[in-house]
């Protein structure tokens, strides 16, 4: 699949750059007038309108392949095939289960009073305190 990806892309890029050079080669509506009064466009290889016919047919041609490409790889982009899942995604998982929780250990050694003075007076932090 990835080998119709490049293929489409390639073509893609090659009608666009072709779609600009017929364009830019095209005369606009005015140019006609200039050549009735003695431009050389009457004298070309296609005649005065063969080489409008010409360059305008290709110049829809192109655009048809371009549209067509435009949507072959709109399709291919939301179509791929997913690559991404590994082996063990197909597995089924067996369901947790849980852990009983036991109760958090307590120090059966007692704390002196004369520390936990220390630590904070009344027992309580000095974190949220603001300094003076």
């Amino acid at each position: 699949m990835e080998i119709w990806h490049t293929v489409i892309l390639i073509v893609h890029v090659l009608a666009a750059a072709a779609i600009i050079g017929l364009v830019l080669l095209q005369h606009g509506k005015g140019a006609d007038v200039g050549a009735a009064f003695g431009g050389g466009a009457s004298g070309s290889l296609f005649g005065a309108t063969g080489s409008a016919n010409f360059l305008s047919r290709a110049t829809a041609f192109l655009a048809l392949v371009f549209f067509l490409t435009s949507l072959g790889l709109a399709y291919l982009a939301t179509h791929k095939p997913r690559t991404d899942a590994g082996v063990m995604e197909s597995t089924k998982e067996a369901p947790a289960v849980p852990v009983p929780q036991s109760p958090a250990p307590q120090s059966d050694i007692p704390v002196p009073a004369e520390a936990a003075g220390k630590a904070g007076g009344s027992g309580r932090s000095k974190a949220n305190q603001v300094p003076k």
